[in-house]
C-alpha cells in the first residue's frame, strides 16, 4: 500500500478501514491525518485517531478522505455492499484505495477456514479478482489501476495464535511449530512450479484510482513464516541475504523480524 501513501499530500486524509490499532505505521505517510476505523474497539490509549464504527454506517461527512487502505479488512464485513456505497460517498473525486482480500478457492484459506472454523471471520467468500474488483469500481467510481497477486507464508498457523488446549486440527498440521510451517511454505511453492498449481497462493491486492507511481505487478512468493512480510526473491539475493542450508536447500532471516525462512526463486 506504500505506493499510496508515500504520495499522499501534506494534510491528506486517510481512512484505515477495519484495522482496529492500523494495518500500516503512521511513518508511512508522515503528513497526513489516519483516522483507523473498526467496529471493535482497541484497548484505551494504544490507538491514535482510532474511531469505532461499522462500515456500512460511517460518521464522516461526503468527499472527505483522499485514501482509503482497506487491508484484509473486506472479507470479515457483513453488509458489504453498503461498506462499499460508503466508501465511494466519503472518498474524494480522484482519491485512491487499497485494497487487499484472500482468494478463497485457495488451498491457504480453505487450510485457514478448516482450522480456525467458526473463528475465522471469513464471511466474504471472494473467488474471481475480475469479479470482485468490478464489484469495487461499481460502488466507488474508482477505476482499476494494478493488481497484484498475494502469495501465503501460512503464518497463522503459529502457535501463539492458540490456547494451550487445542482442536485436533491445529495438531493436524504440526501444533503450531514454526519448523513445520517453514517446510509447508517451502513445499508448496516447489509444488506449485512443478504442477503449476496455487497452492502457495494467498489472494490479491488491487489498486483504485489516481496512483502516482507504477505499481510493481510482479508477486513475491518469499512471504515470512513469522511475521508475513514479503520481499522480492531478486532483492533478498542483491543483499545477499540468502544462504545455502542443508546442502541442497537455500534460506534467509527475515530482514523484518528475523525469523528463518526457506527460499525460492519467483519465477
Amino acid at each position: 500500500m506504500i505506493e499510496i501513501l508515500r504520495h499522499l499530500r501534506p494534510g491528506a486524509r486517510v481512512l484505515d478501514l477495519g484495522a482496529l490499532t492500523g494495518s500500516f505505521p503512521k511513518d508511512r505517510c508522515p503528513g497526513a491525518a489516519v483516522v483507523r476505523v473498526d467496529l471493535e474497539a482497541p484497548p484505551p490509549g494504544t490507538c491514535a485517531g482510532f474511531v469505532q464504527a461499522d462500515a456500512a454506517r460511517l460518521p464522516f461527512p461526503d468527499h472527505c478522505f483522499d485514501a482509503v487502505i482497506s487491508n484484509h479488512s473486506l472479507e470479515h464485513i457483513r453488509g458489504l455492499a453498503a461498506a462499499l456505497a460508503e466508501v465511494g460517498r466519503v472518498i474524494r473525486p480522484g482519491g485512491s484505495m487499497f485494497v487487499a482480500v484472500p482468494d478463497a478457492s485457495t488451498f491457504s484459506d480453505r487450510l485457514y477456514r478448516w482450522v480456525y472454523r467458526e473463528k475465522s471471520g471469513h464471511i466474504n467468500p471472494f473467488c474471481s479478482a475480475d469479479a470482485l474488483a468490478a464489484i469495487i469500481t461499481s460502488a466507488t467510481g474508482l477505476k482499476l489501476a494494478a493488481t497484484r497477486s498475494l502469495y501465503s507464508s501460512f503464518e497463522y498457523l503459529n502457535r501463539y495464535y492458540f490456547p494451550a488446549r487445542t482442536s485436533w486440527r491445529i495438531w493436524a498440521v504440526g501444533n503450531g511449530s514454526r519448523r513445520c510451517i517453514v517446510w509447508l511454505s517451502y513445499a508448496a511453492r516447489r509444488f506449485d512450479r512443478l504442477f503449476h498449481a496455487r497452492a502457495s497462493s494467498y489472494g490479491w491486492a488491487f489498486y483504485f484510482g489516481d496512483i502516482d507511481e507504477a505499481v510493481e505487478q510482479g508477486s513475491w512468493s518469499n512471504v515470512c513464516v513469522g511475521c508475513g512480510c514479503g520481499h522480492p526473491a531478486p532483492w533478498l539475493l542483491a543483499k545477499n541475504l540468502v544462504r545455502r542450508h542443508r546442502l541442497f536447500f537455500h534460506g534467509y532471516f527475515c530482514p523484518a523480524c528475523g525469523s528463518w525462512n526457506l527460499f525460492t526463486p519467483d519465477q
